[in-house]
């Protein structure tokens, strides 16, 4: 009889497998108390910082009074809610990049960053309340809200930000001296202050990633579609239109409030490529300012073609 022929068999390979790391996802981190505290210590630091600034740029010129309500979601065609929405989003999402680095779990990381910005707008809307010429607004704590709530919302469902929040801004002059000098005084005459006033210079835009939708596409991941707004003719919180001391001080009532849409292509930072953690966690949190790029504006019914639009 033939002699049974047996298998040789080969010893397993143990060579261990590497893969490399998916890196357009967050980085990993291992607890480390020394950067808990920290971050802790950098978030009451430059919240009192900005708070200061805030008061200054904001507050110090204006009368006190007790705390109070006040309706003002009629005012500035709305601007001020999509602002308060946009910048607790992204002090949220700057808060959550921090406490992400301190290698915290998944869930307190986006609780814990994730409501900062709702927390920080807030103590705000306090101020707010005990200021004579405004008050609580119930408006901008929902808007304040919302913007946490989004970010918050997408982390817990995505582990990323698949919509959003992006601002631009371009510093407005005017010939008409009347009008600048409008803008001086309400808007203030620094960049610090026209940058968080101005909202004749401000658009707000909400991304999103094509690649997410069309994984099977050949689409660059980085590519996002834009939808924004702004307003311009802006001069007044309800009009054009000022009295002080039963005197009228501004009357342009000729010039139009007018509301913008815009339809752009946009840049996603937190999709491009990179095994430094340092950048990933600034291209993170620089993904809340939109790049100029060409854009499609809605107008007054009629459409536009912008070149670059800021």
């Amino acid at each position: 009889m033939a002699k049974p022929v047996h298998a040789t068999l080969q010893p397993a390979d143990t060579t261990p497998v590497v893969r490399e790391p998916k890196t357009n996802l967050p980085f990993h981190y291992e607890y480390n108390k020394h950067r808990v505290r920290a971050i802790a210590a950098v978030n009451i630091a430059g919240y009192s910082g900005a708070m200061i600034g805030l008061y200054h740029a904001w507050y110090k010129d204006y009368p006190q009074s007790s705390f109070h309500f006040f309706n003002d979601m009629g005012e500035w065609k709305q601007m001020d809610k999509i602002g308060h929405v946009y910048s607790a989003y992204a002090e949220s999402l700057a808060s959550m990049e921090l406490w992400r680095w301190t290698g915290i779990s998944r869930k307190k990381r986006i609780w814990i960053g994730g409501m900062s910005g709702a927390a920080y707008q807030t103590a705000i809307e306090v101020l707010d309340g005990f200021s004579a010429d405004w008050g609580w607004s119930w408006g901008d704590f929902g808007a304040n809200i919302l913007g946490s709530g989004m970010l918050v919302a997408q982390e817990l469902a995505w582990d990323e930000q698949r919509f959003q929040l992006k601002w631009s801004f371009t510093r407005k002059s005017y010939t008409d001296a009347e009008l600048n000098a409008r803008s001086n005084s309400i808007f203030g005459s620094g960049t610090a202050e026209r940058l968080l006033k101005d909202y004749n210079g401000q658009t707000y835009w909400l991304s999103t990633n094509l690649h997410t939708f069309f994984p099977q596409s050949a689409l660059p991941e980085w590519l996002q579609i834009s939808v924004g707004t702004g307003v311009e003719g802006v001069f007044g919180a309800h009009e054009n239109y000022a009295e002080k001391d039963g005197q009228i001080i501004f009357d342009r009532r000729d010039i139009p409030r007018v509301r913008q849409w815009y339809l752009a292509p946009d840049v996603d930072l937190s999709k491009i490529k990179t095994r430094k953690r340092g950048i990933r966690m600034l291209l993170n949190m620089l993904n809340v300012i939109k790049f100029p790029t060409p854009a499609l504006e809605l107008k007054q019914g009629k459409l536009h073609w912008n070149w670059i639009q800021f």
